[in-house]
């Protein structure tokens, strides 16, 4: 499945939630020098490890135990992966389920044996008992099981009736959704809260995975894994991406003129019913958060118009559905506003941005991947629109040695490894050529690169998140950081989210914060320093694992 770049009009918007934590500006300048937190400050200019240019690829919807739970050990360090047993998933009632339902088309019984019953939960017939399973023992890389692009399957495509790629359905991931899943930090209720149920607990094999036989392959660069790296809010891609820029959830200030709904919870905090969830009272899944009791709105408490769920930027491209209006660079600004006016260089390249533009999108463009477009600054016809490009801008860019001080690189839809409508093997196959193209390029040894996703994409994780806010951290997702530059491989146990990327930035820049959550989060520098640096590429220090 590759990018069809004169695809016809539409994409396939499927519901996802992200998350941005709210709040007003910290009242200092725009270009003040910020703490690194790590004891002393960093020289506005220098990138933690002395590197000149970051380059942060995004990658869509998948838990660090679904994707890089089997790792292993990196330069002699264990990571913390999916060794132990799942935690017990358990029903609304809070009895534990004896097996797991599922409504996949290719992980159901059948086609799948009935090895497991549990009347007392609905499951009448299953393969799967109440524990993680791996993915790919049922659904093969191989096999013909994902959808032509723009076509909406929702509970997955049947081996023999669609494309190769090896493809999942989707799974909801949502702000409120979420919240119950991790249940306060027990992670027990990822099926109950789910409309993939089963699916939930189901894990790739993360050393079948292109990008890990690329980082143990001969001439691949080190790298740091992040084993305690979360999603920045609760919920999926829509807030995650305002998170990545902004640090907070945007309000519509529209009062909800242009169709964002507030939501409404029941009594466990939950807004719609699921296959195993049926809601206590009246409920509405919306796309802002619940009203505040006194009224207003409260980034204390995430109460208010504040958007969460998936809503259409007021600015072109655009898709269907409810908005929410331009968010004021002045009131509510972004890293994109904060190095401009320091005078970094810096862009956003997105796959199939050109098409988009001039009218003819990819069916798999995703609107709500595009964070800058909802901002004033950055919408059709204003001043700061150059600074959003497309990813083949960033490939050259990258070979020819005229990489901007910081790019974020947003994929495709269906090279971004987003479940339901991407390939997982495909979109790893995606970054592979992505950190080639970065690591062979003549600004190879100066650019640190950072790969994470924005969300967990309602999969089960072991690990609890810290307790930031009311907003987050979410579910842990893969991150790793590594260059051509550095020195060894290994694993940082440090605890960061997605605004970590923001002040990594902020305090190489001298770049002021953005909300308090990047205020106070730590920045990359100590993974940063697991790895090292050396002068050059001869007489690297080769420590990446399979390389003796």
């Amino acid at each position: 499945m590759t990018r069809r770049t004169t695809a016809v009009l539409g994409a396939a918007l499927l519901g996802a939630a992200a998350l941005a934590v709210p709040g007003t500006a910290l009242a200092s300048s725009p270009t003040g020098a910020g703490p690194d937190h790590s004891g002393h400050h960093a020289r506005p200019g220098a990138l933690p490890g002395g590197y000149t240019n970051l380059v942060v690829i995004y990658e869509e919807n998948h838990s660090f135990d679904n994707l890089y739970g089997s790792w292993g050990r990196v330069g002699g360090d264990r990571v913390d992966g999916a060794t132990a047993p799942a935690v017990k998933q358990v029903a609304q009632d809070g009895t534990a389920y004896g097996c797991l339902l599922q409504d996949d088309v290719n992980l159901t019984t059948p086609p799948q044996p009935n090895t497991c019953q549990d009347a007392g939960h609905g499951v009448a017939a299953s393969n799967f008992a109440n524990k993680a399973f791996t993915i790919d023992d049922y659904i093969k890389p191989s096999d013909t099981t994902c959808a032509p692009e723009g076509v909406f399957a929702p509970n997955g495509v049947a081996k023999g009736s669609g494309l190769p790629g090896g493809c999942t359905r989707d799974q909801v991931h949502r702000f409120y959704q979420e919240q119950y899943q991790l249940d306060g930090g027990k992670q027990d209720r990822y099926v109950t809260g789910s409309d993939a149920v089963g699916l939930t607990m189901g894990r790739y094999d993360t050393k079948a995975l292109p990008i890990y036989q690329y980082l143990h392959s001969h001439d691949a660069p080190n790298y740091v894994l992040a084993d305690h790296f979360f999603q920045g809010a609760f919920g999926g891609s829509f807030l995650n991406h305002q998170f990545l820029i902004s640090a907070r959830a945007p309000l519509d200030t529209s009062g909800g003129a242009l169709g964002a709904k507030s939501s409404v919870l029941d009594r466990n905090g939950m807004v719609n019913t699921y296959p195993l969830y049926t809601p206590t009272s009246a409920v509405v899944d919306g796309q802002l958060t619940q009203k505040c009791a006194a009224g207003g709105d409260d980034p204390v408490a995430a109460c208010g118009d504040y958007a969460v769920n998936t809503v259409q930027p007021s600015s072109t491209p655009s898709g269907s559905g409810a908005k929410i209006p331009l968010i004021d660079d002045a009131k509510y600004p972004n890293i994109g506003d904060r190095l401009s006016a320091k005078g970094v260089s810096w862009n956003w390249y997105a796959g199939g941005w050109d098409d988009a533009v001039a009218g003819h999108p990819g069916a798999n463009f995703q609107y709500h991947h595009q964070p800058f477009n909802y901002f004033a600054n950055y919408a059709a016809g204003a001043p700061g629109r150059s600074h959003l490009q497309d990813e083949d801008k960033f490939l050259a860019a990258a070979k020819n040695g005229t990489l901007p001080q910081v790019s974020f690189v947003k994929p495709y839809g269906s090279e971004n490894e987003h479940p339901g409508y991407a390939s997982e093997h495909t979109g790893s196959d995606h970054l592979v050529d992505l950190l080639k193209t970065i690591t062979s390029g003549p600004q190879a040894d100066k650019t640190l690169v950072v790969v994470t996703y924005d969300e967990f994409g309602g999969s089960y994780d072991h690990v609890a998140p810290p307790k930031a806010d009311a907003w987050g951290p979410g579910t842990r997702v893969p991150a790793l950081v590594l260059s051509a530059g550095m020195k060894h491989s290994g694993v940082s146990h440090a605890s960061y989210d997605t605004t970590s990327i923001l002040a990594t930035i902020e305090h190489a820049w001298g770049l002021a914060p953005l909300s308090p959550r990047d205020a106070k989060v730590s920045d990359l520098a100590q993974a940063v320093a697991v790895g090292g640096r050396h002068d050059g590429r001869d007489g690297r220090d080769d420590d990446r694992p399979g390389r003796h």
